[in-house]
């Protein structure tokens, strides 16, 4: 398939196509389905279904598990959410394959990209009443939904149900639990998470602890946030510029001058650099 590789798509799949005809091959499924992706991963979803449409002509390349996943992740892509589950009841239905947990994931990930989480969380007790036992990738995704609407009760419930399973929450969970937490003014929920996370040797990475400083400045907690830049860096835990400019640019907006001025001393001898404008104005303001 070098035709693909080289995105001369519509020339391979004419190829397979005219041999069929003209050689007599059979091209198996494992073929079909990579022009089924590289349709799907372009956008031309009616290719796609076209070739689908080839396949089933015969039993030898007769559409498999893989192909309705390539084709439902590329309609919830497109927000064509109404087609996906069409697609998907076609699937189990008419051509009774069992969807697994990554089917799954492709329509909770397209509902909560629309905010459609109400959707989402059915999808996740439609599987457990069908046999499918939701995965930390299918929590992860709807918890995700739930946060970026604001819904973070919700998902504190997610995260004990999730947990309740046996699951164990990996960094990207807790981080995205901590996250809605904090945007909902609740940091004194999140430091217990930082706890259990160290509990389950589950490492925080910088982007968690940048999580953590936003959530801390935006309830002005600049001495904890100070503290935090000042130590970690002793204990091992890597920072990034993102981390400083959080708080430095919390500071300045605060207009908490001189302890900005303080944290510019400790970056500049850190040798991290602050952008010139915000350096500028703390500098003045002093």
């Amino acid at each position: 398939m070098k035709l693909v590789d080289f995105m001369k798509v519509d020339l391979a799949r004419d190829f397979l196509l005219n041999s069929k005809k003209s050689l007599r091959l059979r091209p198996n499924t494992c073929i079909f389905n990579i022009l089924v992706k590289h349709h799907c991963d372009n956008g031309d979803l009616e290719s796609a279904f076209e070739v689908v449409k080839e396949m089933k002509k015969s039993k030898v390349s007769y559409p498999n598990l893989i192909t309705y996943s390539t084709l439902i992740g590329g309609l919830c892509e497109s927000r064509r959410l109404k087609e996906a589950i069409e697609l998907f009841e076609e699937m189990v239905g008419k051509d009774q394959i069992l969807p697994d947990a990554l089917t799954y994931n492709l329509l909770i990930n397209g509902f909560c990209r629309e905010g459609k989480v109400d959707r989402a969380r059915k999808i996740i007790e439609f599987m457990k009443n069908n046999g499918c036992s939701p995965n930390l990738f299918n929590y992860s995704a709807l918890m995700n939904g739930l946060c970026k609407e604001g819904s973070w009760e919700e998902a504190k419930q997610l995260f004990v149900e999730m947990k309740s399973t046996g699951l164990k929450p990996d960094t990207i969970v807790y981080t995205t639990l901590m996250n809605c937490l904090c945007r909902a003014s609740r940091i004194d929920e999140v430091m217990p998470l930082l706890k259990e996370m160290k509990e389950n040797k589950c490492e925080a990475d910088v982007v968690t602890l940048n999580v953590l400083l936003g959530g801390l400045c935006r309830e002005s907690r600049f001495h904890e946030a100070l503290q935090m830049l000042e130590k970690l860096p002793y204990e091992g835990v890597y920072l990034n510029k993102a981390s400083y400019r959080i708080v430095l640019n919390a500071l300045w907006q605060k207009d908490e001058m001189e302890k900005a001025a303080k944290l510019l001393g400790l970056m500049l001898d850190r040798g991290v650099f602050p952008h010139y404008a915000t350096s500028n104005e703390v500098l003045i303001q002093l």
